[in-house]
């Protein structure tokens, strides 16, 4: 079967960053509906479309394409005392976000340390940087009718949230 859209793709995959290193290696393949339905970036959706099992891609993706352009509104500076114990540059915290009337959790990196104050940041590690995506087709099969109302590929088995 060749990828069309509302196909289940499975992909093997790796990020690579602006300078050509890997930044990720997917452990286990992903799993995504094809089709505009929000789990692909779409340039590489758009060259999936029409590969088939063990074709390959490889995508250079903008910012703009991929994580976006880094916010600087997502960077905050607290209170090294805010934080027990010891912390270190890459350690990640849940935290909250709030945009007008509603809070939303985010997900903080340390990016810095200084003696009494910490740097997080809410950004993608990649925001700002051009990637390249790699990926080989492991899997296509036609998407289930549970999986389009949904808008998602499900597991083995059925529905996994």
């Amino acid at each position: 079967m060749k990828i069309i859209r509302n196909s289940v793709v499975t992909l093997k995959y790796e990020i690579m960053d602006g300078e050509g290193n890997a930044f990720e290696r997917a452990r286990e393949p992903l799993v995504y509906l094809h089709g505009s339905h929000g789990g692909m970036f779409p340039l590489v959706e758009r060259e999936l479309e029409g590969k088939g099992v063990n074709d390959k891609v490889r995508v250079r993706l903008r910012a703009e394409d991929a994580f976006g352009p880094r916010d600087p509104t997502l960077v905050r500076r607290e209170p090294r005392a805010k934080f027990p114990g010891k912390i270190k540059v890459g350690m990640q915290f849940e935290g909250e976000m709030t945009h007008g009337d509603h809070a939303h959790p985010v997900v903080f990196r340390v990016t810095q340390l200084a003696e009494h104050e910490v740097t997080l940041d809410a950004n993608h590690p990649l925001a700002g940087q051009e990637i390249e995506f790699r990926g080989t087709v492991m899997d296509v099969r036609p998407a289930s009718p549970e999986e389009l109302a949904h808008g998602h590929a499900h597991g083995p088995g059925g529905h996994h949230h």
